[in-house]
């Protein structure tokens, strides 16, 4: 173990896809094992979900999970465009042409930012995208021309394994890289490196981790995950995440690589 321990920010993506992940995120923050939560707020489950929020510690940090994919758009201005959300593929190739509705997509930021103020009754702590669509080229530099200073931001630009190296890569050549460039020059806020990516498939969660955790950097990192309950595609993932996450093989390992649960970013630099 490293003399020097080095932190680890913990945050779960996905919070009001329903109410039943929202209910394990929820419980799971409350054992203090995560210290950030990232929420869907242009989802049905939001409204009931969000009430969950008032019962979180306070460390805990929330963010603006922004949807460009996920069931349909908040605003009238992008439906009109996208009736329901294109999957992924169609968005980078849209995105890659240069060929994005970008101000239509510019009132869906506002619709999702004032439905997470509306329910929270504050600011997010920090912003990312459901799938990484906040670093696409156009969305990156209309959600940096709006938020407020204090406001931190989800990097995607450096990410680090061990394994799945083709799709961390595919995540900082489609945006990442050029988003902390952006990040970097505006002096914005954001976690220096990022761990948590698989492709939900591998039954060990706990052996993911301890990966990570050994190729922790010594400024620490965030980690994303995505615990929960429910009947996705990756429902599976969700509840191995969930059961690893709550158990004391987690606090093992971390205490086992000298890591503690903490921030990506200094903490004055929170909306909240």
């Amino acid at each position: 173990m490293s003399s020097a321990r080095r932190s680890l920010a913990v945050c779960a993506d996905d919070f009001g896809h329903s109410v039943p992940l929202s209910s394990t995120v929820a419980g799971l923050a409350a054992l203090g094992r995560l210290t950030a939560v990232s929420c869907l707020a242009g989802s049905a489950a939001w409204a009931e979900s969000a009430s969950m929020l008032a019962g979180l510690p306070r460390h805990v940090l929330r963010g603006l999970h922004f949807n460009l994919t996920l069931r349909r758009p908040l605003s009238l201005d992008l439906r009109r465009h996208w009736p329901e959300f294109p999957g992924l593929p169609a968005l980078l190739l849209q995105a890659g042409l240069h060929a994005l509705p970008l101000q239509a997509i510019a009132q869906e930021w506002c619709a999702q930012w004032d439905a997470f103020v509306q329910r929270t009754g504050r600011m997010p702590d920090f912003v990312d995208g459901h799938q990484h669509v906040h670093h696409l080229p156009g969305v990156r530099e209309l959600i940096l021309s709006q938020l407020p200073p204090g406001v931190a931001v989800r990097s995607t630009g450096r990410l680090l394994g061990p394994g799945f190296a083709f799709k961390r890569a595919v995540i900082a050549a489609t945006g990442g890289r050029r988003l902390a460039t952006l990040l970097d020059r505006q002096g914005r806020a954001h976690n220096r490196a990022l761990v948590g990516v698989y492709d939900f498939r591998p039954a060990d969660y706990r052996a993911l981790m301890q990966g990570w955790l050994r190729g922790l950097p010594p400024e620490g990192a965030l980690l994303f995950c995505h615990p929960g309950a429910g009947d996705d595609p990756i429902a599976p993932a969700r509840v191995r995440e969930a059961s690893y996450l709550g158990s004391q093989a987690f606090l093992d390992d971390l205490d086992r690589a000298g890591v503690s649960l903490g921030h990506a970013w200094p903490q004055n630099s929170s909306a909240g």
